[in-house]
Order: C-alpha cells, then sequence, then structure tokens
C-alpha cells in the first residue's frame, strides 16, 4: 500500500484531476496488543441487540488494543479495550470496551455449575459427553457454553430494560461490553462494586429501590440472577448495573430457582441492612414472587 499525499501530486499524470486525490495511511503491522476488529469477523447473531448505541464501533478500519486488565476471576478475566479508528475520536468511532475472556482447557470449575445448569442442553451429543466426563474437551466446551449462557443472558436482560452492560458482540470465548464508569474530579474511572462503597442514607434507599425494581423484572420473565450480592452490582453514580449473569437461572424450568431466588434476596437484604437501611429478606422474596404469578 502507498502514501498518497500533497508531495506527491507533482508526481501525478499530467491532466489528472487532483480531487480524485486522497491521503490515507496504510496500518497493516499493528503494534503488541493490537489486532483488527473483530466486528465484522463474527456471526451477524453475535452483535449486539438493536437499536445500538451510538458508540458502538462498527468500522472496518477499527483497531482493537487491549489497556490491560480489569478483573481476574475464577472463571474469566475482564479486560480494558480500545476499540477505534486510528486518527479519530468521533463518536461511533472510538470507545472503550470491557473484554471478558472465559478461560480454556485450563480453567477451573464453576462453582456449583451443576446447580445452575440443570436443565440446559448442548447442541451436540458429542459435547453433552464430553462434559459429564469432565474432559479436556469438556473444558473446551464449558468454557464457550458458559460465555454464550452470559451473551444470551446479557442479550436478553437489556432488552427487558434492566440494567445491565449493553453487550457488542461475543466471539468464541470473549465477550465484549460495555464498559460501566461513574465521574471523578479527574474523568471518568470503571464504577466500584457496590461492596466498596459507603452510600448515603438517601443514595442507599434509591439503589435498593431500583435493584427491587430489577429483581420484579427479571422474576416476571422467569428469570433469576443466582449469584446476585454487592460484588457483582457496580455503582454507577446514582444508578446500580447488575453484571456477571452466565449463571442466570430459569426460575421455573430449574428445580432450586426458588433458592436461587431467595439466596439472592439474602444476600441484597444483607448487604443494605448492614448498612442502616431495614429490609427484610422475606417480604422481598414474598413481593418477588407476587410479581411471579
Amino acid at each position: 500500500m502507498h502514501d498518497f499525499s500533497q508531495q506527491h501530486l507533482s508526481d501525478l499524470e499530467p491532466g489528472l484531476d487532483p480531487s480524485f486525490v486522497f491521503e490515507f495511511e496504510a496500518y497493516d503491522d499493528l503494534a503488541d496488543g493490537q489486532r483488527w476488529s473483530t466486528w465484522l469477523s463474527v456471526e451477524p447473531l453475535c452483535r449486539g441487540p438493536e437499536p445500538r448505541p451510538d458508540w458502538v464501533v462498527t468500522s472496518q478500519g477499527a483497531v482493537d488494543t487491549d489497556l490491560g486488565i480489569l478483573k481476574t476471576g475464577k472463571e474469566a478475566d475482564a479486560f480494558l479495550l480500545e476499540r477505534a479508528v486510528p486518527g479519530s475520536d468521533a463518536v461511533g468511532e472510538s470507545v472503550i470496551l470491557v473484554a471478558k475472556r472465559y478461560r480454556g482447557t485450563d480453567h477451573r470449575n464453576f462453582h456449583r455449575a451443576a446447580s445452575y445448569t440443570e436443565g440446559r442442553s448442548v447442541k451436540r451429543s458429542r459435547d453433552e459427553r464430553a462434559l459429564k466426563r469432565k474432559s479436556t474437551w469438556g473444558k473446551v466446551v464449558a468454557a464457550g457454553e458458559w460465555a454464550v449462557s452470559e451473551w444470551d443472558a446479557l442479550k436478553r436482560c437489556w432488552q427487558l430494560g434492566l440494567p445491565v452492560p449493553y453487550p457488542v458482540q461475543v466471539d468464541g470465548t470473549e465477550i465484549l461490553m460495555e464498559w460501566i464508569t461513574h465521574a471523578t474530579d479527574d474523568g471518568v474511572e470503571t464504577a466500584p462494586r457496590l461492596a466498596q462503597t459507603r452510600p448515603g442514607p438517601e443514595l442507599l434507599a434509591s439503589y435498593f429501590d431500583q435493584l427491587r425494581d430489577a429483581m420484579a423484572l427479571m422474576v416476571q420473565h422467569g428469570i433469576v440472577h443466582g449469584d446476585l450480592s454487592a460484588y457483582n452490582i457496580l455503582a454507577a453514580g446514582d444508578r446500580p448495573v447488575i453484571i456477571d449473569l452466565p449463571q442466570i437461572v430459569d426460575l421455573v424450568g430449574n428445580p432450586t430457582g426458588m433458592d436461587f431466588l431467595m439466596r439472592d434476596c439474602t444476600n441484597v437484604c444483607g448487604w443494605f441492612r448492614a448498612r442502616g437501611l431495614e429490609v427484610d429478606e422475606q417480604d422481598l422474596f414474598g413481593e418477588l414472587i407476587a410479581h411471579a404469578f
């Protein structure tokens, strides 16, 4: 590829209209930690639901740049990733995302995975047998299944209007999603987990009301987070955002769906009660069940 600029105009063939000459730069050689955007390389169903936010970068010329690790976990690690058209900071051409990458053959077993996945099925019998045997291939399938499970949950919850990060795309065991931030004196930074915050009484009550409404909406549609606590809720300014959804549970289809709902209620109410808000898990559970039927 060549880089045409003003200095080349004098070398052009006589009679060629300069208005047909444009300047471009080749980006064939990417640096370490960079790759071409994978947006167009995944299937359409692996891209986020429409209507998409205007900040989603869909340009074929965009480059993905790893910015470093955000959080490590037992099953997956989260990284910050910039997807941007080189040289542009316009809306829709530059954004920072979270890349959640599930581990492959060496990933640890998911906590209580059998309870969460009861009633689920995989498409191929070979994969199902491998999962049951916990073979090397079974671990690969498990990582992919959990990534797909979280992807499906994020899409469903987003479309229901629940406070979750917007799911940008899934590619194998990697999910790209919205980076949830909060404002600081120095700009913006990753929103803290609710467990790391000490909100005042008014904000504390507001957080609980919003979470109760979100849990009620989930129950209305027959789903339970399954592992909800102050550690997988982000405090994004004055709104809570629910994260970590691979274990989402079918309230009715899973025999222990009600138990998972009760545990979510216990975890949530326990944290808020410890900070001075008078809430009760039995009351919350009863209120949510009223939304389910």
